[in-house]
């Protein structure tokens, strides 16, 4: 695979320290990085710096003595898969919508054929001022890409929006950004993930080991592929990809409330969730204490909430899970006929780098019509994407 290269302009702004973090998150991804530097900014952070990381040269100056100084700028912007302007100040964003290119940087960006990410970063009262507004508006408009700044204390004391965003939200847009694939674009994706929590009494309750891990990468897959998506999210420490719709739940019971709202409007539902099969028939009020050498549990079936998707689809696309520890192909093909569902994949507890709590799957894709992929142990996000493509492809 054709390593991908990210043309990243700085701006002068106390947030330019933090570009540093962004360019080093890239490199690590395996991103090439040129870093192009307007002159104020080299005020705060080094050239040096962010040459020291990305390992090539930091351009720093229009007119600087270079044999190719006439055609750099024109080479760099074709060079580029994506150009990512961190921190973006309000300079930069007015010259830019109004056509100025009188520096390396806005010159770059107007050469630049590959998709354009401004991550703001200034005061409050600036980010606000109308005029700037309008800039912001108009990019948008010609299809440039934003990253939203957060809210908070701001370097001057101020408190408001304006503080660049968290940098994994803007990588999250840039491996959106630099994503081939768009052929889930359009389409409304719905996904489950984690372990539901089934209550006892306020302190304890009935869950499984589920991280919810399988889920979010292929919320996050379908995210970057051009999906419009929303996960319903169990208990979990995951952070979830920017820009996925999460609806947070506890219970089986919550789940099933919120996956039966957003069915109907939903092109395709993935459903990666554990989900507990039994709930105790009443939740006691207060801590039950420490008694009898027993204590009797009753529990109830909880909703199937994969069956009554199946029962009630019209037209759209369902997917999915089932782990066994025996019988996993007879199992996982006796749960896809009942449930009536399009694809499901399948996996084993018994098997190495699959189960709960791991990066990796081991899975195999069975298909409504019988057809049967087993997919070797690979990453969860892998895994992600080539479910993501059978889906794409009609299984």
């Amino acid at each position: 695979m054709k390593k991908k290269t990210v043309v990243m302009g700085v701006c002068g702004g106390i947030a330019a320290y933090k570009a540093v973090y962004a360019a080093s998150a890239m490199v690590k991804k395996g991103i090439d990085v040129f870093v192009v530097m307007t002159k104020s900014a080299t005020e705060f952070v080094t050239p040096l710096t962010f040459q020291t990381i990305t390992k090539n040269k930091v351009i720093t100056d229009m007119f600087s003595l270079s044999e190719n100084v006439t055609t750099e700028h024109i080479s760099l912007a074709k060079l580029a898969d994506a150009f990512l302007i961190c921190p973006a100040t309000a300079n930069v964003i007015g010259k830019i919508a109004s056509g100025i290119a009188d520096d390396f940087l806005t010159t770059t960006v107007m050469a630049t054929k590959a998709k354009v990410v401004f991550a703001p970063a200034m005061n409050t009262n600036m980010y606000e001022n109308p005029i700037v507004t309008a800039n912001i508006n108009k990019l948008k408009h010609l299809k440039y890409e934003f990253v939203e700044p957060g809210e908070g204390v701001l370097a001057c004391g101020d408190t408001g929006k304006g503080r660049l965003a968290e940098i994994e939200d803007i990588l999250d847009k840039i491996d959106c950004v630099l994503c081939d694939k768009k052929d889930f674009e359009g389409k409304k994706v719905l996904v489950t993930a984690g372990a539901t929590q089934e209550a006892i009494d306020p302190v304890r309750y009935i869950t499984n080991h589920s991280t919810g891990k399988m889920g979010y990468a292929i919320a996050k897959a379908a995210k970057m592929r051009g999906a419009s998506v929303t996960l319903v999210s169990g208990s979990t420490s995951l952070r979830p990809f920017s820009g996925i719709d999460v609806i947070n739940v506890k219970s089986a019971e919550n789940m099933y409330n919120a996956v039966m709202e957003k069915y109907p409007d939903s092109d395709i539902v993935i459903k990666a969730a554990a989900v507990a099969d039994f709930t105790p028939e009443k939740c006691e009020s207060e801590k039950i204490k420490k008694g009898a050498d027993k204590v009797s549990l009753p529990l109830k079936k909880t909703e199937d909430i994969l069956a009554m998707l199946g029962a009630q689809k019209v037209n759209q696309i369902l997917v999915g899970f089932c782990m066994e520890t025996n019988n996993l192909i007879e199992n996982a093909k006796d749960k896809l006929y009942r449930k009536n569902l399009d694809l499901i994949a399948a996996n084993s507890l018994n098997t190495d780098g699959a189960g709960f709590g791991t990066d990796t799957n081991v899975i195999t894709l069975i298909s409504k019509s019988g057809k049967m992929c087993e997919l070797e142990k690979m990453s969860k996000f892998d895994a992600a994407n080539i479910i993501l493509d059978k889906i794409s492809d009609g299984f």
